[in-house]
């Protein structure tokens, strides 16, 4: 059950939050600021590649790298394949996780990792084995690590990741927002050099400014009734999330929410795009989980009987209201079905500034639910 009086309490929230999400979620920006600065720091601006690379791998541990090899497929599009090596192991320990090129990888390929550890023998290995091979060789991790000095030593790119102190004071967890863009923005700064997507240093800077903004209306000191993050959450409290995404930006963003819910509320989330979304999703809201799937809800006993759990949908969109839009159709489906809809969408920007929102308001959103659900 959610505490909503644990939303509206700073005090609570803080005391709550022993893995400092909320604080990561409110500094996100100056993370992005802080990353941006290691990037050119390491030479990344001034790079001049020959041209671009066949196909971008990225490697490394956790949702953070398959975020992040999820959103700049999405944003590189067509012009080079973006894939993510996943690891093999018997445990998700940094000591158990093993990554393998693919046969056909060579010098016109550049290797992407992406860790908050650096500790991983399977990515200094992979590191090696990228270096025998030809590919092109760049690392974002902590630095002072072995990874550090194994890219390092095998003429590869190391860009030292942008950490914060409280990093270090609880685990990590793996869909943390400072965790995402420190991890992230180096690498959007290196595949603009490339010519693979747009992400100029007044890019970057204007990502920070939103997600600065973002803060400012999504932060613990703001009450629910006026936070869109605390308003979300509370909806989605005793609720099965339905996320569908409209946009080709939004699709990213969907899928980092539910990860997000799951890891840090324990709260199952479905996610598709529309308009497909309205097909595969259609039995779903018209069987047991719709809110008119049991008429006899309402007389029971709430106290001693857990409550139906029923869908809710979320409608993340990165397109104008007045464009080509499957949103009419989504709100009809649920509504027909007596589900509740809630829906974001960012203000006007470039591309990267809309995901930036999208991801900073949901970031947010599942943090609070995370920390009242658990009070």
């Amino acid at each position: 059950m959610l505490d909503e009086s644990l939303l509206d309490s700073p005090e609570g929230l803080a005391e709550a939050d022993r893995r400092a999400l909320l604080r990561g979620a409110a500094e996100a920006g100056a993370r992005v600021r802080t990353a941006a600065r290691h990037a050119a720091d390491a030479g990344v601006n001034n790079l001049e590649p020959d041209g671009r690379p066949r196909a971008v791998l990225i490697a490394g541990p956790g949702a953070a790298a398959t975020q992040a090899a999820d959103l700049l497929g999405t944003l590189a599009g067509a012009g080079s394949p973006v894939t993510r090596l996943a690891p093999t192991g018997v445990a998700p320990a940094a000591g158990a996780l093993r990554w393998e090129l693919p046969g056909w990888a060579g010098s016109v390929d550049l290797l992407l990792i992406a860790t908050p550890d650096g500790t991983e023998p399977g990515l200094s290995l992979l590191s090696e084995q990228a270096y025998r091979r030809g590919c092109t060789v760049v690392a974002v991790a902590p630095a002072r690590t072995p990874l550090a000095e194994a890219v390092s030593g095998s003429h590869g790119l190391f860009v030292p990741m942008a950490t914060a102190p409280y990093d270090q004071d609880e685990p990590v967890a793996a869909v943390a927002p400072g965790v995402l863009w420190a991890l992230l923005t180096p690498l959007l700064a290196l595949l603009d050099r490339t010519g693979l997507l747009s992400a100029p240093p007044e890019a970057l800077e204007k990502v920070a400014d939103r997600l600065d903004g973002i803060a400012e209306r999504c932060g613990p000191a703001i009450v629910t009734y006026s936070n869109p993050a605390k308003t979300l959450a509370a909806e989605l409290a005793d609720s099965l999330p339905v996320l569908w995404t409209e946009g080709v930006s939004a699709g990213p963003a969907g899928r980092r929410f539910a990860a997000a819910l799951a890891e840090l509320s324990g709260t199952p989330a479905i996610v598709a795009e529309l308009p497909e979304a309205l097909a595969a999703h259609s039995a779903l809201l018209a069987g047991r989980l719709a809110a008119s799937a049991d008429p006899d809800d309402f007389f029971r006993d709430r106290v001693e009987e857990t409550p139906a759990l029923h869908a809710r949908v979320v409608l993340l969109r990165d397109r104008p209201t007045g464009g080509l839009t499957a949103a009419p159709a989504a709100r009809e489906l649920a509504l027909t079905h007596d589900t509740p809809i809630s829906e974001l969408e960012p203000e006007a920007g470039g591309e990267l500034e809309t995901l930036a929102e999208l991801i900073a308001v949901t970031d947010f959103a599942a943090v609070y639910l995370a920390l009242a659900s658990r009070a």
